[in-house]
């Protein structure tokens, strides 16, 4: 296990464009499972490829194990090979002429490892992937989740201080990322080698991660458990990133250390979300809510935050009914699964042109600052 360390880390590949990595700042600490997430152009894959040294950095500096590995103002570059690393591609980069094993024994004999003790590791890492009889086939007659477990093994059988996973399951269907994103938290409970994991996918990031440090246009938007960036956005950016669909301008009203109470624009409706240090009373926000957050019917009566909205609009989409209700100035979308439809009203749901009682628990509420004149995309009102 290695610590990582990114100091005023910069990535410039012209003179006439923006920096791909910004002066990016990062610990990693020994044993963490760390994802880097974002949208593409972010500079996710470039800082994974500084730190493994497929690029070399324009500035800043790069340490692994407390060894510094890339410093361009002192000249220094450490060869990818000798950093003590393991890698997983999105490609797989599979030998399509070797067997399975040969795959897998690749970085030992590049090592110059004894043909036993080679053999043994071999061994010992297709046993823990689950791929001990197919050791002898040629590495293009499996499928894909398969080939996947080999380049996974592949970056193991060395024992590296450090892997790194560049969207490694983005070439596989759904069922099968969901079956690797188990085996991958099973693989680090059990090796727990520092890992830095590069994805845009949001629920890969949540079900893998230590740590989630979210990036925009090279530069870092948020870092925080899985929890804490789920729940707790501190942007537009976020927020809209990772899932929130529904931004309702408000002013601030009051402010403590358990809440903050806001005024919707437009409306007399006033709701209370998590407390927030950088928000003052009379101040413009934005409320983000997920539209799986907001309660409908019945049980809406009985929870904070209520009131009534009329519904515009209803879709259905098989396992989900998606209400629209206007809230004076405000649409607000929300998701129901089709099976709580029929609890929720047994006498019959509700029709456009009805009005329903909504409910937001306090906890689901995200509190914003208003987002710049020049970005209105994101708001919803």
């Amino acid at each position: 296990m290695a610590h990582v360390s990114i100091e005023s880390l910069q990535k410039k590949y012209s003179p006439k464009t923006p920096p791909a990595v910004q002066s990016l700042d990062l610990e990693i600490e020994e044993g963490e499972f760390l994802t880097l997430l974002g949208p593409s152009g972010c500079g996710k894959t470039t800082t994974l490829r500084c730190v493994a040294g497929l690029e070399r950095p324009t500035g800043g500096q790069v340490s692994i194990g407390g060894k510094v590995v890339d410093n361009p103002a002192q000249r220094v570059h450490v060869a990818p090979d000798k950093r003590d690393i393991g890698m997983v591609f999105q490609s797989y980069a599979l030998w399509p002429h070797m067997s399975v094993a040969s795959n897998v024994g690749y970085p030992l004999r590049m090592r110059k490892v004894s043909v036993n003790e080679r053999a043994r590791r071999v061994r010992e890492v297709l046993e823990m992937v689950g791929l001990s009889e197919y050791a002898s086939r040629m590495a293009t007659d499996l499928s894909g989740g398969q080939q996947q477990r080999v380049a996974l093994a592949r970056a193991l059988v060395a024992t590296p201080q450090l892997l790194l996973f560049d969207e490694p399951l983005s070439n596989l269907d759904a069922r099968l990322r969901q079956d690797m994103r188990s085996e991958l938290r099973d693989m680090h409970k059990r090796v727990g080698t520092t890992s830095i994991y590069v994805t845009h996918d949001q629920e890969e990031a949540v079900s893998l991660s230590t740590r989630i440090v979210l990036l925009n246009k090279g530069e870092i938007e948020q870092v925080g458990s899985p929890r804490e960036i789920y729940w707790h956005p501190v942007s537009h950016f976020v927020a809209d990133f990772v899932g929130y669909d529904n931004f309702l301008s408000a002013t601030v009203v009051s402010t403590d250390r358990q809440s903050v109470k806001v005024l919707l624009d437009g409306t007399e409706v006033r709701l209370s979300t998590s407390a927030r240090t950088d928000v003052r009373e009379g101040q413009k926000v934005d409320i983000a809510v997920r539209s799986s957050s907001v309660i409908l019917g019945p049980p809406a009566r009985e929870k904070p935050n209520r009131f009534d909205g009329l519904i515009t609009d209803i879709m259905y989409l098989g396992d989900d009914f998606i209400y629209e209700l206007q809230l004076g100035p405000h649409q607000v979308t929300v998701s129901i699964r089709t099976a709580e439809v029929a609890n929720l009203w047994p006498l019959g749901s509700p029709q456009v042109g009805d009005t329903v009682t909504a409910a937001i628990a306090p906890e689901s509420l995200a509190c914003l600052p208003s987002p710049a004149m020049d970005a209105p995309a994101l708001l919803r009102v």
